[in-house]
């Protein structure tokens, strides 16, 4: 028989195409899917936590490792669907999976990241600049006005989450970023993503520039 810590629980599954949450950040749902409204209504007589998994649909296999969501707020609608907002809380690796249906339920463990051995913030203040120039660049290319929300964090690794969770349209970098147990790895890639996006962002201003 397989022995594990105490830092283990069931934890109902919901596997989301190409979609990777993070630790404090929200979530908006609509549960239409026979199943996965009975595992709603379950878990809101419980403590109200699911975890997410970024499905890839084209392999057609689940991540191992996934975020621990939150209902804060529901409503229901005809047909006992329902919509949620859910808010990002601890992040998980599945041990095993303890049944399938209705709906996937995993023995999950809680991760976190490893204690930094040293000052971060000189670091993450890099991360918000280069991305205050990514923002700057796109509003001149775009002709958009785009400002950056005043609530982004200034601790490493909330800040580190909150950057990962804003890459659009890379999921597979994302789930990359969620993995990592490292806060400064994890700064350090996005320095990485967010100076190749600035390159690419200034080329591109610069020829609008000189062909207007």
């Amino acid at each position: 028989m397989t022995s594990y810590s105490l830092g283990v629980r069931e934890l109902p599954l919901f596997p989301l195409p190409e979609l990777v949450l993070f630790p404090s950040r929200p979530l908006p749902l609509h549960i239409f899917e026979f199943r996965y409204r009975i595992m709603m209504n379950t878990i809101l007589e419980g403590d109200r936590r699911f975890g997410v998994l970024m499905f890839d649909p084209a392999q057609g296999k689940i991540a191992n490792v996934g975020c621990c969501a939150e209902i804060i707020h529901f409503q229901r609608l005809p047909d006992d669907r329902m919509k949620i907002l859910t808010l990002g809380q601890s992040r998980f690796r599945v041990l095993e999976y303890v049944r399938e249906k209705p709906y996937r339920v995993g023995l999950v463990e809680w991760i976190e990241d490893e204690p930094p051995n040293h000052n971060l913030r000189p670091m993450a203040m890099n991360v918000k600049k280069l991305l205050q120039d990514v923002v700057h660049l796109s509003s001149k290319l775009t002709d958009q006005m785009i400002e950056i929300p005043k609530d982004i964090p200034n601790l490493p690794l909330e800040l580190s989450y909150w950057v990962a969770s804003n890459l659009a349209g890379v999921a597979f970098e994302q789930q990359s970023l969620l993995e990592m147990q490292n806060t400064q790895k994890r700064l350090e890639r996005e320095l990485e993503i967010l100076s190749s996006t600035c390159k690419h962002l200034a080329a591109r201003t610069a020829l609008k520039d000189a062909l207007n």
